[in-house]
């Protein structure tokens, strides 16, 4: 499989096709080959998984009430209080 050639300003536009494609790419600058991009094919089911989780957490920190907010805050405070005298 040969690398097609292309420009580093069309690389740079066009960088999310080319990591979405199959082919390496010989990155060139002035003519000349300055590098290659070889995308990467991986099972990306556990990023979207962290993902997920992280949208599901961050939906139930924003259905807090202002009192839960503030007992959080100084549950955050308490601790950051204990950690500095163990120092």
């Amino acid at each position: 499989m040969t690398a097609a050639k292309v420009g580093i300003r069309e690389f740079r536009a066009g960088l999310s096709d080319f990591v979405d494609s199959d082919a390496p790419v010989a990155v060139t600058r002035h003519g000349h080959t300055v590098g290659y991009f070889i995308p990467v094919k991986e099972d990306r089911s556990a990023d979207v998984a962290a993902l997920r989780a992280a949208g599901e957490k961050l939906d139930a920190l924003l259905s807090l009430t202002e009192d839960e907010v503030d007992a959080a805050i100084e549950d955050f405070k308490d601790l950051r209080h204990k950690g500095k005298k163990k120092s």
